[in-house]
C-alpha cells in the first residue's frame, strides 16, 4: 500500500502525552509491518520540525529525522504544485485550512494515492481514506 503522511500523524507519534499516540504508534507499527511505501512532501517535513522544535525540542527532531525519515520517501513540491496548492486554499477560503495541506491534497491527487496517516479532517473531506 502507498500511503501520504501528515504532520498530525507524525507529530502523534513523538508525542507520548498527545491524545493520538497510542493510535498513532499502533498504526505506524503496522505500516512498518506489511511495508507500506510512506510517501511525505518537503512541506510536511518543515511543518513537523517546527511543530516538534516548538512543543517537545531537540530530541524529538533528531529521532523524527535518525528513526522515521529513512523509511520515507520525500516528494519535493514543484513551482506548479506550490501555485495549485495556492490555488485551492484561496478557492477553499477556510482559516484553519492551511497551505500544507493543499499542497498534499496535490501531491496525492498526481500520484495517484488515496491513503493517509492523518488525525486532520480535512483529507476526510477531500475524498481520501484516512488512517487510523
Amino acid at each position: 500500500m502507498n500511503l501520504f503522511l501528515d504532520t498530525s500523524a507524525l507529530f502523534a507519534l513523538l508525542d507520548q502525552d498527545d491524545d493520538n499516540h497510542e493510535r498513532a504508534a499502533r498504526a505506524w507499527k503496522q505500516l512498518i509491518e506489511n511495508g507500506a511505501r510512506l510517501i511525505t512532501s518537503n512541506y510536511i517535513l518543515v511543518e513537523t520540525v517546527a511543530l516538534l522544535q516548538s512543543r517537545l525540542e531537540m530530541d524529538a527532531v533528531r529521532v523524527f529525522q535518525t528513526e522515521m525519515l529513512p523509511a520515507v520517501h520525500i516528494e519535493h513540491a514543484s513551482a506548479d504544485l506550490h501555485r495549485l496548492g495556492m490555488v485551492s486554499l484561496l478557492s477553499a477560503g477556510k482559516r484553519k485550512l492551511n497551505l500544507v495541506d493543499c499542497a498534499g491534497f496535490e501531491i496525492m491527487r498526481q500520484m495517484g494515492l488515496n491513503h493517509v496517516f492523518t488525525f486532520d479532517s480535512h483529507f476526510r473531506s477531500q475524498g481520501f481514506d484516512t488512517l487510523p
